[in-house]
């Protein structure tokens, strides 16, 4: 699966649009975590705990995206974006999307 964040892919042709795709997830950290978070911003630098939180979210809401591109026949998806809400004070969703395509390779 070729997946990118252009519109096109070199060597290729858009064959067939079969639609947009995307994976989301939402995610916490326990109440622990928000603690340690919360005494760490107290001093500043990189909050680890939440980076990793959204590293780890990114990469679920990504492969969920991939499966659902896989279950539609797709060879690609195109324009894939990437974003982010929050959905509560301690909550995060993070969304992967784009649009699944059938490619034809370029004569």
């Amino acid at each position: 699966m070729i997946l990118t964040t252009t519109a096109e892919v070199p060597g290729y042709a858009v064959g067939e649009i079969l639609g947009v795709v995307f994976g989301n997830t939402v995610r916490t950290k326990n109440i622990g975590k928000d603690i340690t978070a919360g005494l760490k911003s107290l001093v500043g630098g990189e909050l680890q705990e939440y980076t990793d939180m959204l590293a780890d979210a990114r990469t679920e809401s990504y492969n969920r995206m991939v499966n659902s591109a896989r279950d539609l026949g797709a060879d690609a998806v195109v324009n894939v974006r990437f974003t982010t809400s929050q959905t509560m004070a301690t909550a995060a969703e993070l969304l992967a999307y784009g649009t699944a395509v059938k490619l034809v390779p370029r004569k």
